[in-house]
């Protein structure tokens, strides 16, 4: 059934919006930088209080399921609630999380709400900032932001380990917990510059959002801690969650959307890339410093060009996709990371800048991926479901970070690719990461399979239109 817009379309002072751009690529980088900032840290909060790996890892874990789960809550609440007011209530969060974590650095418990509730205030930025692009900016205009707010977005999770690390070394690393801070600067701008959207509220499926919830948090502490009880709880959460959205009247996510075959696949390349790139970014600081004997900063410094370049090629990723089709923009990026992945692993034990370059090429290539796939998911979403599907494809990315990286770290730990397999490598340090690694780039060539034969060439028929 076709649904048509039930809310007045707001009055767009165009002006305003075009002051607004800024604000969205700033809050966006502190949104995302939270992502990535703590990971170097965890050494130094288990030994303050004492913990195992597992106890310390619920730092990073927590967050980013209250972060996946919050980005799909704020994207159905967008389709009932105005943005002005809901990127309020979650800048607010954020900050009041963040505040409240360095006040409570010496009670472990109070770290964790305060991870949490950062998870959940800063999870409405990414979500809001693509229903807002969406929303407000023409087709033109969202491909040239969507390349830089990706490319903002990479270069923050890049940065975030060096900074975080740098923060943590130099002072102490409750500190990291005052990085996004800044944001809440923004609020008052938004709230100035947003137009007044006159939407009609829904009903909030709560049991559909726990229910999904508790799927996604028992996939990550499944795959983190290898307990199969998880997984079997999260395989009943989901029939349960798919039987609940199919049963009320206006369900967490409408059964409609799975219904959408470009939709499912843009789900399944979010998980695969985005997994596949954020598990590079956490195999290459201990390559290094295993096989290199690189000290933190060295690593930082080694990692720091390919972070930049992700933000100097995003507008060129936007302006790319606006002239060439997002098609176009998709093999090019899938390209430059699964050459990327090849040349860092065959270049394992060789000059370590081979590898800083290679580098490069994998931040390049995922910022164009990321833009042009971003402007697909827009085009391909009817327009009453932008906000709720949006923020599933933003969550489905990120958790597959969390995902990918754990089972990443299991082949590590039992070293199951320690042996002589890629071609090129001759020494014995450098099997088990090369391997891995050449391994990830048949992933990237797997998705490149994948996306030729469900979006192919032809362009995306928008039906966002519709009403």
């Amino acid at each position: 059934m076709i649904h048509t817009e039930s809310q007045t379309k707001p009055a767009v002072d165009h002006a305003d919006l075009k002051k607004s751009v800024l604000w969205i690529y700033y809050v966006i980088f502190f949104a995302v930088l939270n992502e990535s900032v703590f990971n170097v840290s965890t050494p130094s909060i288990a030994q303050q209080f004492g913990l195992d790996a597992a106890g310390v890892s619920w730092v990073v874990t927590i967050f980013f399921i209250v972060f996946g789960m919050g980005m799909v809550i704020f994207g159905k609440l967008s389709d009932m609630y105005s943005i002005k007011k809901l990127i309020t209530i979650g800048i607010t969060l954020y900050t009041c999380g963040s505040v409240l974590g360095f006040v409570l650095q010496n009670w472990y418990a109070g770290v964790i709400i305060a991870r949490a509730i950062q998870g959940a205030g800063g999870s409405a930025i990414p979500a809001l900032v693509f229903v807002m692009v969406a929303r407000f900016f023409t087709a033109e205009q969202r491909g040239k932001m969507f390349g830089i707010i990706t490319s903002t977005a990479s270069f923050a999770v890049g940065i975030g380990p060096v900074l975080g690390g740098y923060i943590a070394g130099s002072f102490h690393w409750a500190f990291l917990f005052l990085i996004p801070l800044p944001v809440f600067v923004a609020v008052p701008y938004f709230r100035k510059l947003l137009p007044q959207e006159q939407r009609k509220p829904g009903k909030l499926d709560f049991l559909g959002a726990i229910l999904l919830g508790l799927a996604v948090s028992m996939v990550i502490l499944f795959t983190t801690e290898g307990n199969g009880l998880y997984l079997i709880v999260a395989l009943i959460a989901l029939v349960l969650f798919i039987v609940q959205i199919r049963r009320v009247k206006e369900p967490f996510v409408e059964p409609a959307l799975f219904t959408i075959a470009l939709y499912r696949c843009a789900l399944i390349l979010g998980f695969l890339i985005f997994g596949t790139v954020m598990s590079v970014m956490f195999v290459i600081p201990l390559m290094l410093h295993k096989t290199y004997g690189l000290s933190t900063e060295s690593i930082g410094l080694i990692m720091f060009p390919g972070a930049i370049s992700a933000v100097l090629f995003g507008k060129v990723a936007g302006n790319l996709t606006v002239k060439r089709g997002s098609h176009f923009v998709v093999y090019f990026g899938l390209s430059l990371i699964a050459l990327s992945l090849l040349l860092q692993s065959s270049s394992v034990g060789l000059w370590v800048w081979y590898i800083g370059a290679a580098l490069v090429l994998m931040y390049i290539g995922f910022s164009f991926v990321q833009t042009a796939l971003s402007e697909s998911v827009t085009q391909i979403l009817p327009k009453h479901q932008i906000g709720v599907g949006m923020g599933l494809f933003n969550m489905i990315s990120t958790i597959s970070g969390a995902v990918v990286t754990a089972f990443v770290a299991k082949v590590m730990e039992k070293e199951i690719l320690n042996f002589p397999m890629h071609p090129l490598l001759t020494t014995a340090n450098a099997y088990l990461y090369g391997n891995l690694i050449l391994l990830l780039s048949f992933i990237v060539f797997s998705s490149a399979l994948m996306y030729f034969f469900t979006f192919g060439k032809s362009t995306v028929q928008p039906v966002n239109e519709m009403s």
